[in-house]
């Protein structure tokens, strides 16, 4: 695990980048508040370790930005990702990309890189997306990747009619039942939450 950054014009942007000597790697891109130590980001990172995904952690912090339109959110946070990207991807070579995001996180995922050709055979991983924001509804409805979605059925951004028409894209579909945005199961459940996590590392160890 290496900790390291890349300069740009206007600021210096961290990242982690934990190398196996894997030929695929996995970009992932946290919550606003949803850190790479919460359960869904530790979890996966082990699950891509396990199966022999290099993974590289992007550390930003953008304050309020959901304020702004979801186009200029999209624009600042590519601003801090595609650096990150270049330098990785020019440092080492490799065969398959895949691109995991936590709820803002997933905002890259769905209106850049499920629309460029450059990444149209990468696997895309959204982690409780933020569906009521119609462009990016739209942008997943309409995306041909292979990967998985996942959401709580109390989470505020969940839209029963959309993630049923969802379910006619090539990812698969999981809602997470009574999970709220970080897929915690009402009430505290403990164990239902222990249980819905084991679930959506089990669906992706069989994605990856």
């Amino acid at each position: 695990m290496k900790r390291k950054q890349v300069q740009t014009e206007n600021t210096t942007i961290a990242y982690t980048h934990i190398e196996t000597n894997a030929t695929s790697i996995c970009f992932m891109f946290s919550g606003a508040g949803y850190t790479y130590d919460k359960p869904l980001l530790y979890y996966a990172t082990m699950v891509m370790l396990e199966k022999n995904i290099d993974v590289v952690h992007i550390h930003y912090s953008f304050k309020d930005i959901l304020k702004h339109p979801i186009d200029v959110v999209n624009e600042r946070m590519l601003e801090v990702i595609h650096p990150v990207m270049e330098q990785v991807l020019t440092d080492q070579s490799y065969k398959d990309i895949l691109f995991l995001g936590k709820s803002l996180g997933t905002i890259p995922i769905s209106l850049a890189f499920m629309q460029d050709n450059t990444y149209k055979n990468a696997k895309m991983i959204l982690f409780t997306p933020l569906l009521r924001y119609d462009s990016i509804y739209a942008a997943i409805k309409n995306s041909y990747h292979q990967g998985l979605l996942v959401i709580g059925n109390h989470d505020n951004h969940f839209d029963a009619q959309k993630v049923e028409e969802l379910t006619d894209t090539t990812l698969h579909i999981e809602v997470i039942e009574k999970g709220d945005h970080s897929l915690h199961v009402e009430h505290v459940r403990t164990k239902a939450s222990i249980t819905a996590l084991s679930k959506v590392m089990d669906l992706l160890n069989k994605l990856v």
